[in-house]
């Protein structure tokens, strides 16, 4: 294990050094449908996503050197404008419902921080354990629904991504 994660550190390092003009991102894995990728802003600034797609429509998980991860629904077919908010459920199989309070619609995006407590982590432990992820609009109705066949692996590739970025100290690769 010792080797991927160093594998890993250094893949995640190389993606984010010098980041250029625009935004950059390297595939770090990929397992069924999920991909992790750690992506570089020209500020910058980086992050590691996982992401589970099907053409037009996509759940990830995004994490943050600060420890923020942050939920993003996505889809062609909405088109939202900038600063409105909904409450919204997210129900993983057949255990209790998640209510995202105040959850921001973005463009195509519908945007949601994790809280950084224990509820957080017990919210991605579901997603890693679960099959499929349905997101409902506060009433119950359906919206989208998500596979997550082989989301235990790809979550663990998102820590391990997170912990890099975590660690690592701007401006010196070499620490």
């Amino acid at each position: 294990m010792m080797g991927f994660k160093a594998g890993f550190a250094a893949a995640v390092l190389a993606a984010t050094v010098g980041v250029a003009d625009a935004q950059q991102s390297e595939v770090l894995f990929s397992h069924k449908h999920w991909q992790v990728e750690v992506v570089g802003w020209d500020d910058g600034s980086v992050g590691c996503v996982a992401q589970v797609s099907a053409p037009g429509e996509s759940f990830s998980i995004w994490t943050f050197p600060d420890g923020a991860v942050q939920l993003q629904f996505y889809s062609t077919a909405w088109n939202f404008g900038e600063g409105d908010t909904a409450d919204l459920e997210v129900q993983i199989d057949r255990r209790a419902p998640w209510n995202l309070t105040g959850a921001e619609l973005y463009q195509n995006s519908v945007l949601f921080y994790l809280p950084d407590d224990k509820a957080g982590v017990d919210f991605i432990v579901e997603v890693a354990r679960g099959t499929r992820l349905y997101l409902r609009s506060a009433d119950g109705s359906d919206v989208q629904n998500y596979s997550l066949a082989g989301s235990r692996a790809s979550i663990d590739a998102l820590v391990d991504c997170g912990d890099v970025i975590q660690n690592r100290t701007p401006g010196n690769p070499f620490n």
